[in-house]
């Protein structure tokens, strides 16, 4: 096993939009999230996602649809779609996030499991509610899993570790973001640590920037790649604001940082 830190030389395999491309080749996503009762969190992971890739087609309840239709702007596109047309749209799109805010019924567990069923061959990232009701016999190379410590626990009935994380992917075949003080990425084979990041991205909202972070990057990269990348930009975004604000932002914040930090990196 391959075992390294990840540091900001992982930037330099990113996919680079190239010159004279047109709208939709630099990615298309979907993110299916929200309910009723949780708002914010699938409208942060569009945020992220909007200033990545060209298009975020957006499935949500009635009530997000209406939000993310009034964020559109000159610089992104956002196309609601009614739940029910989720595993319509998707066939159009690159990568797929399911989870933020998305809430826990036999409805969302049905979903879920279709999307992963008709589509196996799509990327797929899955992060917060989706691993309730998930069908883990569906999960693949496909698949990056994003579940912070808890979660892990719930899903897997294994005590998260470094040694847990890259077992469960290698049994599966997917790519886990194992979250906590330190990351734990493995595709099976490789295993990274990141060490990003600081107590002020224990905030609402900064897990939901890193899952529409990872599924905008997985659009045009290897999936493994995009989850390195990810974790390691949204904590360094996290670890800039510290040393202008110390603790206090918030993941509308992040969102900012993230496209300042993509491009130091870059250059």
């Amino acid at each position: 096993m391959l075992e390294e830190k990840i540091d900001s030389s992982i930037v330099k395999d990113l996919y680079k939009p190239p010159k004279g491309s047109h709208k939709g080749q630099n990615g298309v996503a979907l993110i299916v999230g929200g309910s009723k009762r949780f708002h914010g969190a699938p409208l942060f992971a569009a945020k992220i996602a909007s200033k990545i890739v060209d298009l975020v087609y957006f499935s949500s309840v009635p009530e997000n649809n209406e939000l993310i239709k009034k964020m559109k702007s000159e610089l992104c596109d956002f196309i609601a779609v009614p739940r029910g047309e989720a595993l319509d749209v998707a066939d159009k799109t690159d990568a797929i996030l399911i989870g933020p805010g998305l809430g826990v019924s036999d409805k969302t567990k049905s979903l879920i499991n279709n999307l992963l069923k008709k589509f196996p061959n799509k990327k797929f990232v899955l992060d917060s509610d989706a691993f309730a009701g998930l069908d883990k016999h569906l999960l693949g190379k496909n698949c990056v899993v994003t579940p912070h410590k808890k979660e892990f626990k719930e899903f897997f009935g294994l005590d998260a570790s470094k040694k847990a994380a890259l077992e469960m992917a290698k049994k599966y075949g997917f790519t886990i973001v194992l979250k906590g003080v330190e990351d734990y990425i493995s595709n099976g084979e490789e295993l990274r640590v990141n060490t990003t990041g600081n107590a002020g991205m224990t905030k609402g909202g900064t897990g939901d920037v890193l899952a529409g972070l990872i599924a905008a990057l997985a659009c045009k990269n290897d999936l493994f790649l995009a989850a390195c990348v990810g974790v390691f930009i949204n904590g360094l975004s996290g670890d800039r604001l510290k040393e202008k604000v110390s603790y206090y932002f918030n993941a509308s914040d992040l969102v900012n940082e993230i496209p300042k930090t993509i491009k130091h990196l870059l250059n």
